[in-house]
């Protein structure tokens, strides 16, 4: 971690226009927990849907292409990225610290408001606010990377990311069962599964398997990123 870096990246992440962004989703998920609430009660099979759907489904890969992209995408797109590159810092480490940034603001904006919403529209009992909790917290990270590395691959990086975000996650990896074992969001409800004590909802390989591929595309993400930004010059990013 570079704290110079992760003071300035933590400052254009969460300027007014995307900050917005960021708070839209996770007050609306709450909105929708607090109206399920009112009219079923604290009720885990009504609310497990929109837990699954919503808050790991749509709410977390949007956020995760936010944060992951807006680390960096907007030093690159603007070609302030040259300032950074010509300090004697390390690239990985660049990579890195913008990552645990990103991955911070997804805890925040996703993970803790997912945690109240089931706590909401469930309770405590059964594991299901610690399971959802802890199944965006891991998700969160891994689009991070994922969205991170788009971002020092192209310029069109959101509009790849909404791709696979609203195409292959929310629909294809969500519905067609070959491509659910290579779905982020899949591999996440498998460690949420694992950590709720009742039948909620239903994965698709073991938590293990799902832990093994979550570190490794991080990983992976995380390293290539950071060789690509090692093999930029000043003139590309110009």
């Amino acid at each position: 971690m570079n704290a110079t870096i992760a003071r300035l990246t933590t400052s254009t992440l969460l300027g007014k226009r995307r900050v917005l962004l960021l708070f839209i989703l996770p007050v609306l998920l709450l909105a929708l927990a607090a109206v399920i609430r009112g009219v079923a009660g604290p009720d885990s099979v009504v609310g497990t849907p929109l837990l699954q759907a919503f808050a790991l489904g749509t709410m977390v890969p949007l956020l995760g292409l936010i944060a992951g992209t807006g680390v960096i995408g907007p030093e690159v797109d603007e070609g302030s990225i040259v300032y950074i590159l010509a300090k004697p810092v390390s690239r990985p480490i660049i990579i890195v610290t913008k990552l645990a940034i990103a991955a911070g603001c997804l805890l925040a904006f996703a993970a803790v408001p997912t945690f109240v919403a089931a706590v909401v529209v469930s309770g405590l009992d059964g594991g299901v606010a610690l399971g959802f909790g802890v199944g965006t917290a891991i998700a969160g990270l891994t689009y991070s990377a994922v969205f991170l590395l788009l971002a020092v691959l192209t310029r069109h990086a959101v509009v790849f990311g909404l791709v696979y975000a609203l195409i292959w996650e929310s629909f294809v990896g969500g519905f067609v069962p070959g491509a659910k074992t290579l779905s982020i969001q899949q591999w996440a409800l498998a460690v949420a599964d694992s950590v709720i004590k009742q039948d909620a909802i239903e994965s698709v390989m073991s938590a293990g398997t799902a832990l093994v591929l979550l570190v490794a595309v991080t990983v992976a993400a995380t390293w290539f990123a950071g060789h690509r930004l090692r093999s930029l010059t000043l003139t590309e990013t110009e």
